[in-house]
């Protein structure tokens, strides 16, 4: 069996890889050990964890809107129901990529593909119906296998109460207490769920705050929330050992009260995520992978071997999966002969806790980094009407801005749907707008959209909402 291109993963980088480049005209063959596409982020990450996000959030709004005068009797929670539709909600979005493969004549290859050479891959395991032989030959390969939870090997007691995050998207149960190892984006959303569910969460974080890399201003509201919502925030703290005790996980931890030990019922390890590069053969190409186990690429994502392309979590931070299907999209083009190149500016980034925190272009703290000189302007949720009419004036909207040009660099913001709202800013850094062209843009009003071109107007001087008293000018000599 021989395809011109072969996509290894069918994750978004690798679906979306493989239908661009059917799109074009090549012969496509999608690889994949799973019998359903959608990879880590359908399957595993992104989307079951949305949905019961969304669970939590509704379960949230509910409790808030005692304040209103209205209330609800205390939820009552059918695990097996939730999983349930959690499931109908991957099985209908796998089902719709199977479908869109069979339409663009994409040839669903269900195995394990193990590179023999820099042209052929062995394929193992899966449903052998959907391959005549146990080699697949190809043109050139798009590496499209994702990544993994770490998980450090102290972590790694075999005890069925410590979970990563696949397995904690699994609820297997609401457990009374749960600690959440690591204060990074997956871990507070997962920490998020459970506690919304019922359980008792605790946080423990190395660094000295919670999203480490992300801008403080935008963690404190979040922070604060979350201060309310779990049990415990232990900071600048390290987990140094783990134990199974039967009915509970013994954890001993150190920080600045020392050394202290605890029980949970459950233990949540988010610590990061590994590429998967490892047990695929890659030894048998040229393709080198640095010190961390990613495939070094170049702007048009090809690898040192000329036959081999790489896209998504195995090529490199971020490991996002819009960041993965945009160089899917690239990968088809080159190979399809179109002078494409990875010239993105910006790449946003967004945590889906509540409130949400996203993310786009240059930091504040990036910026201090690197002495470079910018202008700082914040609008805050509580001058929104829209946000006052909700109960969400927590938030922020935060420009970065070229003193010299008014042009915007970075953008972030903390609130509810923070996640959706990023995107303007993410067309506004890559046209190169100015703080002047954001503002006079017309929003409609009243919505959280209107923050954007706001924190413009502090900017620029004039904001409506926000009062900023003029400077006595120096008298007359």
């Amino acid at each position: 069996m021989h395809a011109q291109v072969v996509v290894l993963g069918g994750g978004p980088g690798g679906y979306a890889a493989a239908f661009l480049a059917a799109d074009l005209g090549l012969d496509v063959a999608l690889v994949e050990a799973d019998s359903r596409l959608g990879g880590t982020c359908l399957l595993r990450g992104c989307i079951p964890s949305k949905a019961l996000l969304h669970v939590a959030k509704v379960l949230a709004e509910a409790r808030d809107l005692e304040a209103w005068g209205i209330s609800f009797p205390a939820p009552q929670l059918d695990v097996a129901k939730l999983r349930s539709r959690t499931e109908k909600v991957l099985a209908t979005l796998s089902g719709g990529l199977d479908q869109l493969a069979k339409r663009r004549k994409v040839r669903r290859v269900h195995a394990r593909g193990v590179f023999v050479d820099s042209q052929t891959l062995q394929l193992e395991g899966g449903d052998p119906s959907t391959y005549d032989n146990a080699r697949l030959t190809f043109d050139h390969c798009i590496l499209a296998t994702g990544s993994a939870p770490a998980m450090p090997k102290m972590f790694a007691i075999g005890s069925p109460r410590v979970m990563d995050s696949t397995a904690a998207l699994e609820l297997a149960e609401i457990p009374a207490s749960l600690l959440v190892v690591g204060g990074g984006y997956i871990g507070l959303e997962m920490g998020t769920v459970y506690a919304e569910l019922g359980a008792r969460v605790s946080v423990v974080e190395m660094t000295g705050g919670l999203l480490p890399g992300a801008d403080r201003d935008l963690v404190k509201p979040l922070a604060k929330q979350l201060g309310r919502l779990f049990e415990e925030i232990r900071l600048e703290t390290k987990v140094t050992a783990l134990r199974d005790a039967g009915t509970a996980v013994e954890v001993t931890m150190e920080g600045p009260e020392g050394k202290l030990t605890r029980q949970y019922d459950r233990v949540l390890v988010s610590v990061g995520r590994r590429p998967i590069t490892a047990g695929f053969g890659l030894e048998n190409t040229r393709v080198a992978l640095d010190e961390r186990g990613f495939a070094q690429v170049d702007e048009q994502q090809r690898t040192s071997d000329p036959r081999i392309l790489a896209i998504g979590d195995v090529a490199g931070e971020p490991m996002l999966a819009h960041k993965a299907a945009h160089e899917g999209k690239i990968a088809a083009e080159v190979l399809a002969g179109h002078p494409a190149a990875f010239d993105a500016t910006v790449i946003p980034a967004v945590v889906f806790t509540d409130p949400e925190i996203a993310w786009a272009g240059l930091t504040e703290d990036e910026a201090a980094r690197e002495g470079r000189e910018v202008k700082i302007a914040q609008y805050p949720w509580q001058a929104s009407g829209r946000a006052t009419a909700i109960g969400k004036t927590e938030g922020l909207t935060k420009w970065i801005v070229d003193p010299q040009t008014d042009r915007v660099l970075g953008c972030g913001l903390a609130g509810s749907g923070a996640g959706e709202l990023i995107a303007e800013a993410v067309i506004a850094i890559e046209m190169g707008c100015t703080v002047r062209d954001v503002a006079d843009s017309i929003h409609p009003h009243p919505t959280l959209s209107e923050t954007v071109a706001f924190a413009g107007e502090v900017h620029l001087g004039t904001a409506t909402e926000v009062f900023r008293p003029k400077r006595a000018s120096a008298p007359t000599p």
